[in-house]
């Protein structure tokens, strides 16, 4: 019995942990930062609160991540002083470095090309928020119904924060029809998993019939 038992657990702690990392997932979303000198910090508040300073710099990134630790920092260069050389400054407005890093083709949606990053000094009343900010340079902007910023300049064209499995980040999304076939039609991690409790029950009766009939005088 106590060999019985062991099977069963073994099996039925195989299928928790499978089935966990089959369904670990990320977000396509774009991450909105702060710039400190040299150093990108993920922001503590949205852009549509943020209110920055004139002279600061802000960034956002569009990758898949899987939370803010995990978040992708825009690339590049972000010096205030270089991005807003040629924009001179006015009384009662403030200008504000923004750094737009649409990200790379492994985390476009599919069929979607992103656009070269690029970098906009906003020039805006004093008392703007970053997404103000932001729509003064980059529109169209496209925000969903709990106002998620889902697009800059238009991109993407479709999606807001979609979950992405954790295997497609980094990965290129042009496969080929052949290819898709041959993923789509293997068995998955819970499957197996699932096929290793049924084995494990089969066995476990299979060894209590033999016990029987070995009883039996």
């Amino acid at each position: 019995m106590r060999r019985v038992t062991a099977l069963l657990l073994t099996a039925f702690c195989v299928l928790p942990l499978s089935t966990q990392a089959a369904h670990a997932t990320g977000y396509r979303y774009w991450s909105f930062w702060d710039r400190t000198g040299t150093t990108w910090t993920y922001a503590t508040q949205g852009p549509a609160t943020a209110v920055p300073s004139d002279g600061d710099v802000q960034g956002f990134r569009f990758a898949v991540s899987e939370d803010s630790s995990d978040a992708t920092k825009p690339r590049g260069g972000a010096s205030f002083a270089k991005i807003c050389a040629d924009t001179p400054s006015r009384d009662g407005d403030k200008r504000v470095a923004l750094v737009i890093d649409f990200g790379t083709q492994a985390d476009a949606p599919s069929g979607e090309t992103p656009p070269a990053l690029r970098t906009q000094c906003a020039t805006v009343p004093e008392d703007a928020t970053t997404a103000e900010a932001l729509a003064s340079v980059a529109k169209p902007l496209r925000y969903d119904t709990n106002a998620l910023l889902c697009a800059i300049a238009g991109y993407p064209e479709q999606g807001c924060g979609e979950q992405v499995a954790s295997g497609e980040k980094g990965k290129g999304k042009k496969e080929t029809a052949a290819k898709k076939q041959h993923k789509d039609s293997g068995p998955s991690v819970g499957l197996l998993a699932g096929a290793a409790v049924v084995a494990a029950l089969g066995g476990a009766a299979v060894w209590q019939a033999r016990r029987r009939r070995s009883a039996q005088p």
